[in-house]
């Protein structure tokens, strides 16, 4: 595990805060009848105009600068020619590289009026990241974290997807440790001040499995039901969680459309 100094947490929450403005933009962007590619271009343009370079396009392969995942799928959605209807959720996931540092983040977006069902899974999604947030403390370990995700969803009758996790991030995209959102308190390596964690609850309405379409990318839900993802970069401080680029609850309230 690489831990950060002071000044390398700085240039990640400045990267961090560019990928939150380019999700405020997106916010007013997510509408039936927008495609998820008009969403691409803006964010690549806003990414680009600000002198950073988008994370994940051409990371390992992936075409596209966010990931748009629609409905049923979990992650890593390629944005296209697909419009978005009334009733749908998007989660879109975006990442950048500013400085030599990158920033990374997610929310799940309502698009238009969307159904009760549909409601509760953001909310609680949305709310099991906030906990895991809370469990981001100097001296508790790394499964703290995915113990308050997993304690939450099933308490709400959801559950947490296990193939994908989050993962630390500093000058490289995805460092160790791995963040399961899953697993019992008290147990992995202690959190230090310094430690840079993408965390990023992935829930599904129905069954925790997944499959995966033939481009190789897009992760859906194994029995076609709804799924909703919003991740935050957090930083250990000897007080306690530090979310880089915004404040949770106020970032995550926009997220939920």
């Amino acid at each position: 595990m690489v831990l950060k100094s002071h000044g390398e947490i700085e240039l990640m929450h400045a990267a961090n805060g560019l990928v939150q403005q380019v999700l405020d933009r997106l916010d007013g962007l997510v509408r039936p009848g927008v495609t998820t590619g008009e969403l691409d271009e803006v964010a690549e343009q806003m990414i680009r105009e600000a002198g950073a370079v988008p994370a994940f396009l051409n990371y390992r392969g992936f075409p596209a600068t966010l990931c748009t995942s629609i409905n049923d799928v979990i992650v890593h959605g390629i944005p296209d020619a697909t419009a978005l209807e009334d009733g749908d959720i998007i989660g879109i996931d975006c990442g950048v590289l500013y400085k030599g540092y990158y920033g990374d983040a997610a929310r799940t977006y309502a698009v238009g009026a969307i159904s009760a069902d549909a409601r509760h899974l953001l909310d609680t999604t949305r709310r099991s990241l906030e906990l895991a947030i809370e469990a981001v403390q100097p001296g508790g370990r790394l499964s703290d974290i995915g113990a308050a995700v997993q304690g939450h969803v099933e308490a709400n009758g959801f559950s947490v997807v296990r193939d994908f996790v989050g993962h630390g991030i500093g000058a490289a995209l995805h460092e160790d440790p791995q963040v399961p959102n899953f697993g019992a308190p008290g147990k992995g390596p202690r959190l230090k001040a310094g430690l840079v964690l993408a965390i990023e609850p992935m829930v599904n309405a129905g069954s925790p499995g997944v499959k995966l379409d033939p481009d190789g990318w897009t992760a859906r839900t194994e029995d076609g039901s709804l799924s909703a993802h919003f991740e935050f970069s957090v930083a250990v401080t000897e007080d306690g969680p530090m979310v880089l680029g915004s404040e949770p609850a106020a970032q995550m309230a926009q997220g939920a459309g």
